[in-house]
């Protein structure tokens, strides 16, 4: 038995080790709260127990205060809960020992009670009565009330805005941002936040309805005090009326001082202002208005002087809000002077280099000379800036994906007329432009010339004139197309991104776009990535269709398309050409309307069959074609090409899936405007008729 006892011993000090002193603090309280509840107290522990509830209210209030932001003190709802049980199990308390004791004397429910019963009212019990009340009224319809509102609109408002702060950390997480610690954190701080909100709406309830039960418990303890005292005790209605009404009123007051202070506590959390800063020293930033400090001392030393009102007051407050508007200027002076001198003091020691000091390549860069800042700055009646809006918006919806920004700045190093464009950071285009002036381009029938500046379009390499605003209407009637500086940048602009956009697309963009999809064909998706086909190869195909001016608007195609060879393939260019005869119908669409004839060049069988040969010789290296068999094929297919452009139909050259991707690699970079199609890409229903039949008779000899 004696060693059972020493083990039960043993085992609670080692419990009572382990358990920190908050685990064991709520659980006491709780039992606290249920003995006074249930229990006589003796007035000794009743004047402590409301001690303890004022000063409890008091340490709330502050830390109200003094949190930076209302999640900084997110246990105040529970905390609010316990503080208001704790008040109400009081009442029952005092009630009991009132109702008990109340005829031996104003001391007989304690000092506490009859301090504030006494003391505080003088005595009267009517006058108690009447500021009871009006503590009520303040605490109920106003702070209670307005809290209360305030509670219940924050938190529906908290609600409504999750799902959009929520997209929004997602949206940084995939643009990189943030990382996925980061993104996590800042999930959870939302949904903390709507918890809080939620559960201070329902904890502004506890508080009014506080407010009620303390006016229910003061008449209860009247009326009670008035039938015990009279048909008990023997005393008369007065004194009976008189003695357990201070009581009562003391009881009350005691118990409504700290539940006002909470509802001021409630109200300051919920209308707090999320920030890094608490209360005080928020209040102490914005109210750093040395004008209205000393506007406030004006208007109360007007007033100070006006016959008949109290001049010592108004003059001496006035005194007062000018010595505030000084000092707060003699700070602010004081501030300014420490930052000049940290300013001056900053050249003589040279700060290190960080990693914040390492600039990644701008994906799309603009650069101008300094005598065309005056076209992107719209207060001086630039629009350069708006075109270019304009041109992504275009070529986002042409395209497929979102074209990245254009950061424009100006630079020095070049000529003041010149402008340069960069595609991740490296400079794909330049030009000159005169900014004053407007450029007249040779549409190739004209019926005059123009007097001005010779010079090229740098879009397009035509034959242009800079010509005189004047002349514009000139220039047009002799056939000139004319444009301002703006729209010659704004033009050759979209005319590299749209050469370039295979270099826009990145492994970002094509999980945006991978994303987008999976919200309307998630199976398609669910499928295909990453289980047969990653992300970086299926940036490769998006940048292979791209780099052939291939739109990838139909995304679903591309990837409904690859699902069945995605395993068996992992050739990048045989995956492009899978992807190209899934969205073969977008293709033509750019050459022919829908139900019109194609005009189209095909090889020669001869020369088809020769390239053939050489494509088979190279099994997917690098194709060995002689050099006189290039130099022949690149002129005919050059020559053929301009023909069909003058007679103002599309280059279109048709070959095989095999000799495709390898011609289309050699000759479209090299004879412009030409667009190299398979067979197997042409819709079924299309009508084909073959204008030439390019050969290369010389050249295949020799071969």
């Amino acid at each position: 038995m004696a060693t059972a006892v020493t083990d039960w011993t043993s085992n609670l000090r080692q419990l009572g080790k382990n358990l920190p002193l908050e685990a064991i603090a709520i659980p006491v309280g709780f039992l606290l709260l249920l003995g006074l509840l249930l229990l006589p107290v003796p007035t000794l522990l009743l004047d402590l127990f409301f001690t303890f509830n004022i000063a409890l209210s008091l340490v709330i209030i502050f830390l109200a205060i003094s949190a930076e932001r209302p999640l900084s003190f997110s246990v105040f709802p529970t905390v609010l809960l316990f503080a208001t049980l704790l008040r109400l199990s009081l009442n029952v308390a005092s009630t009991r020992v009132v109702l008990t004791t109340g005829h031996e004397g104003s001391d007989a429910a304690g000092k506490v009670i009859e301090a504030f019963g006494s003391v505080l009212v003088g005595g009267n019990y009517i006058v108690g009565i009447v500021v009871f009340a009006i503590l009520v009224i303040i605490n109920f319809v106003v702070v209670t009330k307005g809290a209360g509102r305030v509670s219940e609109v924050t938190a529906r408002f908290t609600l409504d805005a999750m799902p959009g702060k929520q997209m929004a950390v997602d949206a940084d997480l995939a643009a990189g941002l943030i990382t996925q610690d980061q993104a996590r954190t800042r999930r959870r701080e939302i949904a903390s936040e709507a918890d809080f909100y939620g559960s201070m709406d329902g904890a502004s309830k506890f508080v009014r309805g506080d407010a009620i039960a303390g006016l229910l418990v003061l008449i209860i303890n009247i009326l009670g005090g008035l039938l015990i005292g009279t048909m008990q005790h023997g005393m008369g209605i007065g004194m009976a009326l008189e003695r357990y009404t201070l009581l009562a009123v003391g009881d009350g007051l005691v118990a409504q001082v700290p539940s006002l202070l909470l509802s001021v506590a409630t109200a300051i959390i919920v209308t707090r202002v999320s920030g890094e800063e608490s209360l005080h020293q928020q209040t102490a930033t914005q109210f750093n208005n040395v004008e209205a400090w000393w506007l406030a001392a004006c208007i109360l030393a007007l007033l100070g002087i006006i016959p008949g009102m109290p001049h010592v007051a108004f003059l001496a407050l006035a005194a007062l809000t000018a010595a505030g508007g000084w000092m707060l200027g003699r700070k602010r002076a004081t501030v300014k002077e420490e930052a000049a001198k940290k300013a001056e003091e900053a050249p003589a020691t040279p700060r290190e280099l960080t990693w914040q000091d390492v600039q990644q390549a701008d994906r799309i860069g603009l650069e101008v000379g300094y005598a065309l800042v005056a076209l992107i700055d719209s207060n001086q009646g630039g629009s350069l800036v708006t075109r270019i809006r304009g041109i992504r918006k275009k070529l986002t919806y042409e395209l497929g994906f979102l074209v990245p920004q254009v950061h424009i700045r100006d630079n020095l190093d070049l000529r003041p007329e010149s402008y340069q464009i960069m595609v991740n950071g490296v400079v794909i285009g330049r030009g000159e432009v005169k900014p004053a002036r407007e450029l007249a381009i040779h549409s190739g029938m004209v019926h005059g010339e123009l007097q001005g500046l010779r010079t090229k379009d740098p879009t397009f390499g035509l034959d242009a004139v800079w010509i005189d605003p004047a002349q514009r209407d000139y220039a047009r009637s002799l056939g000139y197309t004319v444009v301002d500086a703006s729209t010659t940048i704004a033009t050759h602009l979209n005319k590299i991104l749209q050469d370039h956009s295979h270099m826009l697309l990145g492994h970002d963009e094509t999980q945006q776009l991978v994303d987008k999809l999976a919200a309307v064909s998630p199976k398609l998706v669910e499928e295909l990535i990453p289980k047969k086909i990653t992300i970086g190869v299926l940036t490769q195909v998006l940048q292979g269709l791209l780099a052939e001016g291939v739109a990838i608007r139909d995304l679903r195609g591309v990837l409904a398309a690859l699902a069945p060879v995605a395993e068996k393939v992992t050739d990048i260019e045989e995956l492009i050409g899978v992807a190209r005869v899934a969205l073969g119908r977008m293709i033509v669409q750019n050459y022919v309307a829908h139900g019109e004839e194609l005009g189209v060049m095909t090889l020669a069988p001869e020369l088809e069959q020769v390239l053939h040969g050489t494509v088979r010789r190279a099994n997917g290296g690098n194709v060995p074609i002689e050099p006189e068999l290039a130099e022949g094929l690149l002129r005919a297919v050059s020559a053929s090409a301009q023909e069909e452009l003058n007679a103002d139909r599309p280059a279109v050259l048709v070959t095989s899936p095999t000799l495709r991707p390898w011609l289309s690699r050699i000759l479209r970079p090299r004879v412009p405007g030409l667009a190299v199609l398979s067979y197997a890409e042409l819709p079924e229903d299309l009508n084909l008729r073959v204008n030439r039949s390019v050969t290369v008779q010389a050249r295949q000899n020799a071969a």
